[in-house]
C-alpha cells in the first residue's frame, strides 16, 4: 500500500517558462494523456492568468473556462488536475464552480509581503469548491515568525497543503528539514504539505527523497513535485519520472514510468534541443548568494568582471532586495564595485605630452578589422599612426597604447601584456587592478562612464573622452562597427563576443549616434572601416 503522498506533475505549467507555454495543442494533449495514464496523483496544466488571451496551443489561460476547450473532453482516469494562479493575476471572477470546471485543485503562489490577501483569495477559491493549495514562494524569505505567522493564516483557511516552494533551490536539507518540521509541528491536522524543488545546487531530487523518507508514516499527506525531464526555467526541476521511480520502490506506489518516458521521447527532448535548462554556473552563482539569478545574469553580460567580482558584488545585496530583483540596485552595486577614485590629472598632462603631436588610430574589436585588413592596411602605410587598442591586443598591428576598461579582458591577455613589456604602454581606468605595480596611465573611471545609457561604461565612448581631455584633435577609427543582429559575431574573436538581445544592441548603437555629434564637435572622427554608427 502506497505510504501517505502524492506526486505532481506540473511540466506543462512550470515548463512554460521554457517556450512562454507554447508547447502546441498536440503536444499538451499528448503530454497531459501520458501523465494521466502514468497514473500521477495530480497534473498541473497550466497557468489561469486573465492578461493571457486564450490560445490553444498554450498552457496559460484567462480563465477556467477556456482551459477546459483545451482538456475538457480527455480521460482523467484516476489523476486530479490542478491549475495555478500567481496571486493577483486572476481574479474570483474568472473561476467558475469546480462542478463545472475541468479543473479539481487550484494553486495559488504568492510573495511574503502579500501572504494575508492572497489567504483571503484561497479562502474564496475553497469556496468554490475546489481543493486549494497554497504555494509560498521564495521559502528561505521567511524567518520561523513569519512562517509561524504565515501557518496562522493557513490554518484559518484550511486549504488540502501548505507547499514548500524553493524558487531560487537554494535548500539543503537540514533547512529543508526545519521547515518541514515547523509545518508538521503547528498546522492544523488534515492540511498537507508540499515541496516544490528546483535544481540550482543539483539537490532537487535528493531533497525530494531525503523529504519521502522523513515523512515516514504521518498521517499528512506529502506532495513532491516533478516535472517530466526535469522541465523548467533555469536550472530546471526534479524530474517526474526520478520520483516515481523511487516512490515505486519505496512508498508502495505503482506508476507506470514508461509513460512519462515516452512524453519525454516524443515531446519534451524537441523542446530540450532548441532551449535546454539544467544546472548552470549562473543558477550555482545565484543559489549560492541566495539571491534572484537576474542580477546574476546582469553582471554576466556586463563581461568586464570576474566571477570572484561578481561574487563580491551580489555578497552587498541585503533584505528582501536578494530574492525580489531591482535593476536599479544591482546597477548602483556595479558602479560602487567598480569606482575606484583616483586623482588623474598628472596621468592626463602626461598622455598629453605623449599624443597631442601624433596621428593616432583607434582600434575596436569589430569584425572589421578582419574583413577590411587591406583598407587599415593602407591607411597605415601613408599616415604611420600611433595606434591605440581598446580592451585588446590585435595580432595584425604594431600597437603602441592599450585601453583597458574591464577587468575581465586584462586578465584574460595579461601573459601576452606581459611578453610585451615595455614595448606597448597601458592606459587604464581607475576599475581595473593591476596584479603587481601600476599601469602606465590610471584615469578616473567613474569621471568616463555614462550612467544614463543603457552600457554606462561603453569602453569606445570613454576613450573618446579620455582623448578630448588630453586635448586631442583629430583621430581615425578602425574595427568600430556597431551592433548588428544580422553578423554571426560582431567581433573579430568570437570568444570576446557579448551576449546582447537585438533590442540592446540597437540601444548601444542609438546611444553611439547620440553621442558621436556632440563629441565631433571638437574632435574629427575618421572611420577607416564601415560602421553602423551615425556620424
Amino acid at each position: 500500500m502506497k505510504k501517505n503522498v502524492a506526486l505532481l506533475d506540473c511540466t506543462l505549467r512550470d515548463g512554460g517558462y521554457i517556450n512562454d507555454w507554447q508547447f502546441g495543442h498536440d503536444t499538451l494533449v499528448n503530454v497531459f494523456e501520458r501523465v494521466v495514464s502514468s497514473h500521477a496523483d495530480y497534473i498541473e496544466v497550466g497557468f489561469l492568468d486573465q492578461r493571457r488571451p486564450f490560445d490553444i496551443n498554450r498552457s496559460i489561460f484567462p480563465n477556467t473556462e477556456s482551459a477546459g476547450k483545451i482538456y475538457g473532453g480527455l480521460d482523467k482516469q484516476t489523476t486530479e488536475v490542478v491549475g495555478m494562479i500567481d496571486f493577483g493575476t486572476c481574479a474570483i471572477s474568472n473561476i467558475q464552480p469546480r462542478e463545472n470546471s475541468f479543473f479539481d485543485g487550484i494553486r495559488v503562489i504568492f510573495k511574503k509581503h502579500i501572504m494575508h490577501e492572497a489567504l483571503a483569495f484561497c479562502k474564496e477559491i475553497k469556496d468554490l469548491g475546489y481543493k486549494v493549495f497554497t504555494q509560498a514562494v521564495s521559502i528561505t524569505s521567511y524567518n520561523d515568525d513569519e512562517l509561524k505567522e504565515l501557518i496562522g493564516l493557513v490554518n484559518g483557511v484550511k486549504p488540502f497543503a501548505l507547499s514548500i516552494v524553493d524558487t531560487y533551490g537554494l535548500l539543503h536539507k537540514s533547512d529543508l528539514f526545519h521547515y518541514y518540521e515547523m509545518m508538521d509541528t503547528h498546522l492544523a491536522d488534515g492540511i498537507g504539505i508540499g515541496y516544490h524543488s528546483h535544481n540550482n545546487f543539483q539537490l532537487a531530487y535528493s531533497n525530494c527523497i531525503e523529504l519521502l523518507d522523513k515523512h515516514g508514516q504521518s498521517n499528512r499527506t506529502l506532495l513532491v513535485d516533478g516535472s517530466v525531464f526535469g522541465m523548467g526555467k533555469g536550472a530546471g526541476n526534479a524530474p517526474t519520472e526520478l520520483l516515481a521511480m523511487y516512490m515505486n520502490e519505496h512508498c508502495g506506489a505503482q506508476y507506470d514510468i514508461s509513460q512519462m518516458l515516452e512524453a519525454i521521447d516524443v515531446n519534451i527532448l524537441d523542446i530540450f534541443k532548441q532551449t535546454p535548462w539544467g544546472y548552470s554556473m549562473k543558477f550555482f552563482i545565484a543559489a549560492s548568494n541566495d539571491c534572484h539569478p537576474e542580477y546574476v545574469s546582469y553582471l554576466l553580460a556586463k563581461k568586464t568582471v570576474s566571477v570572484k567580482a561578481i561574487n563580491a558584488i551580489l555578497k552587498k545585496l541585503t533584505g528582501e532586495a536578494k530574492l525580489l530583483y531591482d535593476k536599479a540596485i544591482i546597477e548602483q552595486l556595479y558602479v560602487d564595485y567598480q569606482k575606484n577614485t583616483h586623482n588623474d590629472k598628472e596621468d592626463y598632462e602626461s598622455l598629453s605630452g605623449e599624443l597631442k603631436d601624433k596621428k593616432l588610430l583607434l582600434i575596436g574589436p569589430g569584425t572589421s578589422i578582419n574583413n577590411e585588413l587591406e583598407k587599415i592596411n593602407t591607411y597605415i602605410g601613408k599616415n604611420n599612426p600611433t595606434i591605440i587598442a581598446i580592451n585588446f591586443i590585435p595580432k595584425f598591428f604594431d600597437v603602441s597604447y592599450l585601453f583597458l576598461t574591464n577587468s575581465k579582458r586584462y586578465v584574460q591577455q595579461a601573459t601576452t601584456i606581459s611578453e610585451l613589456g615595455n614595448s606597448i604602454k597601458i592606459i587604464a581606468t581607475s576599475n581595473v587592478s593591476k596584479s603587481a605595480g601600476s599601469f602606465d596611465y590610471t584615469l578616473d573611471y567613474e569621471t568616463l562612464i555614462d550612467r544614463e545609457a543603457v552600457f554606462i561604461d561603453n569602453s569606445f565612448l570613454m576613450l573618446l573622452k579620455v582623448l578630448l581631455k588630453s586635448g586631442i584633435k583629430s583621430v581615425a577609427l578602425a574595427g568600430f562597427d556597431g551592433y548588428s543582429p544580422n553578423r554571426e559575431t560582431n567581433y573579430y574573436l568570437s570568444k570576446m563576443e557579448y551576449d546582447f538581445a537585438k533590442r540592446q544592441g540597437e540601444e548601444i548603437n542609438a546611444n553611439v549616434n547620440q553621442v558621436l555629434p556632440v563629441l565631433k564637435k571638437d574632435i574629427e572622427l575618421e572611420f577607416i572601416t564601415d560602421t553602423l554608427y551615425k556620424y
